[in-house]
């Protein structure tokens, strides 16, 4: 058995596409956790999205052993993480069951936005850092400047750094003895009550729920009569294991390991993440301080092409929240698109993520309404409420003020692109708050910006902006006071709920203009005319008309009197008349696909 003082328990930190998962590749060949014949790129991506992405998704915890330069043996405990902003929520939950991180920077871009977010967020939670400059191998890479401005910046010493290319091996084993020689034992005593936090929860269909966490205190194995203390329940634990990389029983976990264990627990709801497991008959004082819970920011509602497949979506959603508890549901409705959903994501490519998964892993056909952040509405007769949904948005009489969530946001950018970035900021009614120039021909600019704004293609526009170069953070800053107007959108004089959407009041009118005009090119033409309306409340501020197809209902006249040409369209018009009246329009599934998209 390894002793504790010979345990490590660390993450992989950084910006996104910075090379934390090839690195991760590298330690776990090289250390031997990982045979020749098994290794593969992006070991610890199991899905295919983050394969083809590129990106890690969803956290990892492997366990391995690696005999040092020393001669000792070490049991090294790997969190893998992601980069994108929008998965911010498996960082923290990294971090919980760590005692150092490496924070590793491309040596050819040097530090961007996700960079420092994550490094202060691993401050916060006073890890020890181990600064690695990656991609030395790149003909642009300049790992000394780059090793000084980690220095300047983040006060981590230049002479830490450690120079590596996970894409050539080359550097690995200097990063694998730092890990032992700079990162800190685990601290825990293996005799007093058990102590430990859920970090991160997984599911197998035949084991039930298997929550991962870490040990701080006591020992926990098959048998233990353990208890959930914010959950208060309790249960008795069938078997205990780590990933090494695949799921490995062990006879027991002690204080500093992490591992998974599992009890039979078929509703995943039981288990609550930054909860603490401890014994039933002795347990342990206070439970442990849990990581940052994460809230989500962005709404949409999805709903199946066929509503015949209402249940089979609400099924899905319960399979795939018991790997991914960042996003929540509701069950809504709409008069357009049926029986749906509402679902709350951390972001427009978690919303992605989540939707490509149920169709992919679930067979389901789905169409997402208009992304959506929560709104504060005032009321004149001083009631609050918080809408998600712009269906439920109060007409303009009721409402006294409108308040929407701002995010303070960091841009780091080439100054080629400055122009372009200052723009797309001024479009989304960002307010300038700093600007610095870092050198290099860098520069950080500072916004505080509507989430709204940025929770559609913001990230997309900024990428395109910048040829890719520039890279963003942001962090909530609260509620403030807007001036926001539901759009309805009237086809055939009918509101369809599932279009609507919350505008500011400047941007409206450009917004519905462009909407009829592309709901116009999506809709079929019938036998009468539609009326396509953007409307503020019973105010119409733009329209388009989808003309009739015309039939030719004297093609069978040959000569005659005029008269009976007359009757002939006299009828038709009548006929038109009396179908435009009762008519319904079909809307096809296209048209809610094209007119979603943002320009």
């Amino acid at each position: 058995m390894i002793p504790q003082k010979n345990i490590r328990n660390y993450t992989i930190i950084g910006h996104i596409d910075h090379g934390k998962s090839t690195l991760a590749d590298r330690i776990l060949h090289l250390a031997g956790a990982v045979s020749d014949r098994d290794m593969r790129e992006q070991l610890l991506d199991s899905m295919d999205l983050e394969r083809e992405r590129g990106i890690t998704i969803k956290a990892t915890t492997v366990s391995f052993p690696y005999r040092a330069k020393n001669g000792e043996t070490y049991l090294l405990n790997l969190v893998d993480c992601p980069g994108h902003v929008d998965f911010t929520y498996e960082v923290s939950k990294s971090l919980a069951a760590a005692e150092g991180a490496i924070l590793i920077v491309d040596a050819a871009q040097g530090i961007q936005a996700q960079t420092l977010a994550n490094f202060y967020m691993a401050m916060q939670h006073d890890l020890k850092m181990i600064p690695v400059l990656n991609k030395i191998d790149l003909p642009e890479a300049d790992p000394d400047h780059v090793a000084l401005e980690i220095e300047e910046q983040l006060e981590l010493p230049a002479e830490d750094a450690i120079y590596i290319s996970a894409k050539d091996g080359i550097g690995i084993e200097d990063v694998l003895e730092a890990l032992v020689n700079r990162i800190p034992p685990p601290s825990g005593d293996d005799e007093a009550p058990l102590s430990a936090l859920i970090y991160d929860v997984g599911y197998d269909r035949f084991t039930g729920a298997a929550p991962l966490f870490r040990v701080f205190d006591g020992v926990i194995k098959a048998g233990t009569k353990a208890r959930f203390m914010g959950k208060a329940k309790e249960f008795e634990i069938e078997t205990v294991g780590i990933y090494a990389p695949t799921p490995t029983p062990v006879d027991e976990l002690r204080a500093g390991q992490v591992g998974f264990f599992t009890a039979q627990i078929k509703d995943v709801r039981q288990i609550g993440l930054g909860d603490t497991i401890t014994q039933s008959k002795r347990p342990c004082a206070a439970p442990i301080p849990g990581y940052r819970p994460m809230k989500p920011v962005v709404f949409c509602g999805m709903y199946p092409m066929e509503e015949s497949d209402f249940a089979e979506v609400r099924t899905a959603l319960e399979k795939l929240s018991l790997n991914d508890a960042s996003f929540d549901f509701e069950e809504e409705g709409s008069e357009a698109l049926g029986r749906g959903y509402r679902v709350g994501f951390m972001g427009l490519l978690h919303r992605d993520i989540v939707q490509e998964r149920l169709e992919r892993e679930y067979g389901l056909a789905l169409i997402a309404t208009v992304p959506s952040v929560e709104y504060h509405v005032h009321l004149k007769t001083g009631e609050m409420v918080t809408i998600d949904n712009p269906s439920k948005f109060p007409t303009s009489g009721d409402i006294k003020h409108v308040e929407e969530p701002y995010v303070m946001m960091t841009v780091i950018t080439p100054e080629t692109y400055l122009g372009g970035i200052l723009e797309l900021m001024e479009i989304r009614r960002g307010e300038h708050k700093a600007m610095e120039f870092l050198g290099e021909g860098r520069v950080t600019l500072r916004y505080d910006i509507p989430l709204a704004e940025i929770a559609l293609d913001f990230y997309d526009q900024l990428k395109a902006r910048s040829q890719g170069y520039a890279s963003l953070d942001y962090d909530p800053i609260g509620y403030r006071k807007s001036d926001l107007v539901k759009l309805d959108i009237l086809v055939h004089q009918n509101p369809v709920d599932a279009l609507c959407f919350i505008a500011h009041r400047d941007h409206a009118y450009r917004m519905g203009r462009k909407l009829v005009e592309r709901l116009k090119e999506e809709i079929p033409r019938t036998q009468f005319p539609i009326a396509l309306q953007a409307a503020l409340g019973a105010r119409i501020i733009a329209r388009e008309t989808i003309p009739a197809f015309r039939k030719d209902v004297t093609a069978k006249l040959y000569g005659g009197d005029v008269t009976r040409k007359m009757k002939l369209l006299k009828k038709q018009k009548a006929g038109k008349k009396r179908m435009k009246s009762i008519g319904q329009v079909d809307i096809p599934q296209s048209a809610f696909l094209s007119v979603l998209e943002r320009d």
